[in-house]
């Protein structure tokens, strides 16, 4: 398939173009005109209204197999699968939308939600209806619900939901918007992680990515057809990034299979980029060339995944390796602290970390590094633990010159100033999960 041009929006203002209504062209999820936020009567004329007459649940389920659309999410979990999965559940049915975005680096949904709210709770609207959904949610971290009323009494007002929707807050904690901590905070209990068994759609409970669901609206109206119309065979679509060159992040629509080199556009002087965000992978920049595509197929060949879709070259004058450690930092301190791994193993390995980050670290760090990273993974009550290891090899990998630059007492960055994000604060009671 041919790509298109991506779009992208600088935070939290979209810069795209091009017509609404071409077949395939850009953007799809992102409004056309430049730093607008699309009400409702702008919604509808764009996309019209959903097309309920004629398309039963069953058939957007199979048109959602048929479109090939995986999840937005992190886990690209093909979406048909999910839906038929608490479709055929017995007892009640409920429906998240999972717009906390609790990774730091990214910015993709809240600037959906922020531009185009209308396509995400049509969709959420048509996956409630296609699972026989009861209940409906949409889960916000604190101080987006604001953002989202306006458009919910849009909608009411207009008459148009056949459901109603109950906003659920998410705590500001890394792991918030990990699927079995959001359907205990909806339940009523703190956003931790759980062993799940059985798994959460055989519960009769789907929940999706705000993304995914603005597709699937998308594929409602148009068809799977249309949807395949860019991306890839295999990975069909587009997709929401967030690219950190320096300065503020953008958040770009482009398509799946689209070139990394061109979407970044990174120059000679970049030495790093991290793909997936803080459970992604370090990818040294000589790696990003014409043959490195967006999509999972491809960077699974470098050990990568797109995950939470975030994007981030690391510039030359900062050290990979201090990065590295204060990341390493904040994931073990966000951590859920009821297994292990978690609670013993990330600890050890942040402050490992950290040591191998300064001046002259210990031979021996390294190999407990390497040794604890084999320990922790595959043992957690989440995924977490995992996230972090492959976040920490992947960095070991990639800034081995580093590596040997510290161990001497020499660091190659001129500049101490932080590149990735992180929170102001870092997580001090147990009341920060409610």
């Amino acid at each position: 398939m041919t790509a298109a041009n991506p779009q992208a929006v600088t935070e939290p203002v979209p810069a795209a173009s091009g017509a609404a209504r071409q077949a395939a062209g850009l953007p799809r999820l992102l409004p056309p005109a430049p730093g607008v936020r699309e009400d409702l009567e702008a919604h509808l004329a764009r996309f019209g209204h959903l097309p309920r007459a004629g398309l039963s649940p069953t058939s957007l389920i199979d048109a959602a197999e048929q479109a090939g659309l995986t999840g937005r999410g992190g886990a690209a979990f093909p979406v048909y699968r999910k839906l038929a999965v608490v479709r055929r559940a017995r007892g009640r049915k409920v429906i998240v939308a999972n717009g906390a975005e609790s990774e730091p680096a990214s910015r993709k949904d809240a600037a959906l939600l922020w531009h185009a709210p209308h396509l995400v709770l049509d969709g959420l609207q048509m996956a409630a209806e296609a699972i026989g959904a009861d209940q409906v949610y949409l889960y916000l971290h604190r101080g987006q619900e604001g953002k989202i009323a306006r458009a919910l009494h849009e909608r009411t007002a207009a008459g148009l939901d056949r459901r109603g929707i109950v906003v659920t807050q998410a705590p500001p904690r890394f792991l918030a918007g990990q699927e079995t901590a959001l359907v205990n905070r909806i339940e009523g209990g703190p956003a931790l992680p759980t062993f799940a068994s059985p798994l959460v759609p055989e519960r009769g409970i789907a929940v999706h990515n705000v993304e995914t669901l603005a597709h699937l609206a998308l594929i409602a109206r148009y068809g799977p057809d249309w949807f395949r119309q860019v991306g890839t065979a295999a990975e069909p679509g587009t997709m929401l990034a967030t690219i950190h060159r320096g300065g503020r992040p953008e958040v770009i629509e482009a398509p799946l299979g689209s070139q990394l080199s061109t979407l970044l556009d990174h120059s000679g002087a970049a030495q790093a980029v991290l793909i997936g965000g803080y459970h992604g992978t370090w990818l040294p920049a000589s790696a990003v060339d014409e043959n490195l595509t967006l999509d999972n197929r491809t960077l699974k060949r470098h050990g990568a995944a797109l995950g939470a879709g975030v994007l981030a070259v690391l510039p030359g004058q900062v050290c990979g390796l201090r990065e590295a450690a204060r990341v390493t930092r904040y994931l073990a301190a966000e951590s859920a602290g009821q297994c292990g791994p978690c609670l013993n193993g990330l600890p050890r390995i942040a402050a490992a970390m950290a040591e191998l980050a300064g001046s002259r670290p210990r031979r021996k760090t390294r190999e407990d590094t390497e040794r604890w990273a084999g320990l922790v993974t595959g043992r957690g009550a989440c995924h977490h633990p995992d996230g972090t290891v492959r976040f920490v090899r992947s960095a070991l990998t990639v800034f081995a010159d580093e590596l040997r630059r510290h161990a001497t007492g020499r660091c190659s960055a001129p500049s101490s100033q932080p590149f990735l994000p992180l929170p102001d604060r870092m997580p001090m009671s147990e009341e920060d999960w409610i």
